[in-house]
């Protein structure tokens, strides 16, 4: 009990970073995260929507990472995502696959500088996914899923696909369907749990190695 009012106590301190695998103007990812990060906001949380526009990079080549080392870029956007606790996703699906900008956006933040731990390394992560398609782009979600698993990222059982995305949307950006609204919410109220659950642990272990 007293670990839950804890709990209560500091999801409402979680910060979010979040960006969408798609850097077009009217992307229905980018649409959808931005309703996400309101919904998150009313739960109480910090928010950081980045734009990968604003971090362009190479496509992934060990030989240019040896010559060139790691874009500054790509360094400015792990430094970011560090500052945050938690990280939401909206990722769009090609081919029934990830996108090649979010995958070469993850293969860069995935390597390690010397001394560095890795930035997806237990880190509460989820994600989200808007298509035109009735699978809402849940194919894609299983490519993403597996390959930020792989890098170590918690990444939190429940997730959101939106179907047939394109006529989802209001004027406003908002969703006529309530209970997709809702279905967002239980995706970032179990985030917030996850990583203000994690915060707890390591203010609380900081406090043990600090009263030693």
């Amino acid at each position: 009990m007293i670990v839950g009012r804890w709990v209560e106590v500091l999801v409402d301190t979680v910060k979010i970073t979040a960006f969408a695998g798609s850097v077009r103007k009217d992307s229905v990812n980018r649409k959808l995260l931005s309703l996400a990060l309101s919904i998150a906001g009313e739960l109480g949380c910090q928010t950081d929507l980045i734009d990968l526009r604003d971090y362009p990079m190479p496509l992934y080549d060990g030989d240019y990472e040896r010559s060139e080392g790691q874009p500054s870029q790509a360094k400015a956007l792990k430094a970011r995502i560090l500052l945050g606790d938690a990280l939401l996703l909206a990722c769009p699906e090609y081919n029934a696959s990830i996108t090649p900008l979010l995958k070469n956006t993850i293969d860069w933040l995935s390597r390690p500088q010397p001394g560095e731990a890795g930035v997806f390394k237990t880190r509460p992560t989820a994600l989200l996914a808007a298509s035109a398609g009735a699978l809402g782009g849940l194919r894609g979600l299983t490519c993403v899923r597996a390959t930020l698993t792989q890098l170590g990222a918690l990444v939190v059982p429940t997730q959101f696909a939106l179907g047939s995305a394109g006529a989802a949307f209001d004027e406003a950006g908002q969703l006529a369907n309530a209970a997709q609204r809702a279905m967002i919410s239980d995706v970032l109220a179990e985030l917030n749990m996850v990583a203000g659950a994690l915060r707890l642990h390591a203010d609380l272990a900081h406090k043990s190695v600090a009263a030693r």
